[in-house]
């Protein structure tokens, strides 16, 4: 495609998607599309990868292929290719899908490839949006109150306070467009919630929030059990910490339900008692079902991009896709550049 027709299709598709990245793809990503086809009517998608495999596909999901226009590629980045290696790969499934973000032919991408040249490829081909020095990756997680969006996750190690009020911009505007909350509140993570408490840029980037257009919404310092208590819609940390609470929490739920599962199923009376309990547990499980919280999203850059897990099932990858629309429709872009001109983070 010529740099002219790119500029008389700019945003001819809503999303771009790596049809062959994660470890069931590409059956899974088309059959994530089926039902997107639903949730989204008219929704126009670029879905990039081997031709040979995906036609027979969409033959047997016809909702799919009503809503998909595949752009043929059979080179693909393996889970455990590392980014280095990636930026060199010419063509792959997933450069591809950045690729048209960048130039415009599409506002977003989502695959469930590797998630390390997914981030290396964003920031080399999409860039980070003018303001903005680092991306972070962001995720919705489950509370006592409801959901809440957690940043950084993982792709920035080490912050300095500005960075933190960025993220904090960003996780405003995330929260907005896909929890859909007018005026989230905002907390950093913290040792204590005391003013005192912390390093140097943790009490630099507080003062800036406590002066800034964000200050009705911030909260102040939060700790560690703050985070499942939902006393925030939005906490904001750095990469290194933000990804050791992550996978901490993602161990104590597979830790409680292993608990329950031990509980229940041994005896008689354990037996008798997961009769009474079985339909709170069921509410608690759809409640808790990772699939609803599949999508951490790279934010900060000039399009949407977002990762899904790489072992998704087909209704995770479509909510995976969900999170890009939300994102999209509801001006998160447009959010992040409002919120950054609006504070001082000198």
């Amino acid at each position: 495609m010529t740099a002219q027709s790119d500029i008389q299709n700019q945003n001819q598709y809503d999303l771009a998607i790596d049809a062959m990245g994660g470890d069931y793809a590409p059956e899974i990503v088309v059959k994530g599309l089926e039902i997107t086809a639903i949730r989204h009517p008219g929704i126009k998608i670029l879905l990039i990868g081997d031709e040979k495999k995906l036609s027979p596909l969409l033959e047997s999901y016809s909702r799919a292929a009503g809503i998909c226009q595949i752009q043929h590629t059979d080179i693909f980045i393996p889970m455990e290719m590392k980014p280095t290696v990636a930026l060199k790969l010419k063509n792959s499934s997933m450069r591809m899908a950045m690729e048209s973000v960048a130039s415009k032919q599409s506002k977003g991408v989502v695959s469930a490839g590797n998630s390390g040249a997914m981030l290396a490829l964003a920031q080399v081909i999409i860039k980070t949006m003018p303001g903005i020095a680092r991306p972070a990756m962001a995720a919705i997680a489950p509370t006592a109150k409801g959901d809440a969006v957690m940043l950084d996750l993982g792709a920035n190690v080490s912050c300095d306070s500005r960075n933190l009020v960025d993220f904090a911009i960003m996780g405003n505007a995330f929260a907005k467009a896909v929890l859909g909350l007018p005026k989230p509140t905002i907390g950093l993570l913290n040792v204590g919630s005391e003013e005192l408490k912390g390093d140097e840029r943790l009490r630099g980037a507080a003062e800036v929030l406590r002066n800034s257009s964000l200050s009705d919404q911030f909260y102040g310092f939060v700790e560690g059990h703050d985070i499942t208590a939902g006393t925030t819609n939005v906490v904001v940390t750095d990469g290194f910490t933000g990804n050791i609470a992550l996978k901490t929490g993602e161990g104590a739920f597979k830790l409680v339900f292993k608990l329950l599962k031990q509980i229940y199923g041994s005896g008689i009376r354990g037996k008798l008692g997961y009769l009474f309990v079985r339909p709170g547990l069921e509410r608690m499980r759809e409640w808790l079902d990772p699939g609803r919280y599949n999508g951490a999203t790279f934010i900060g850059l000039n399009g949407v991009v977002v990762k899904s897990h790489g072992s998704a099932d087909e209704e995770s990858f479509a909510y995976a896709i969900d999170v890009a629309m939300d994102m999209i429709k509801f001006g998160f872009y447009e959010e992040i550049l409002t919120g950054l001109s609006q504070v001082n983070r000198q």
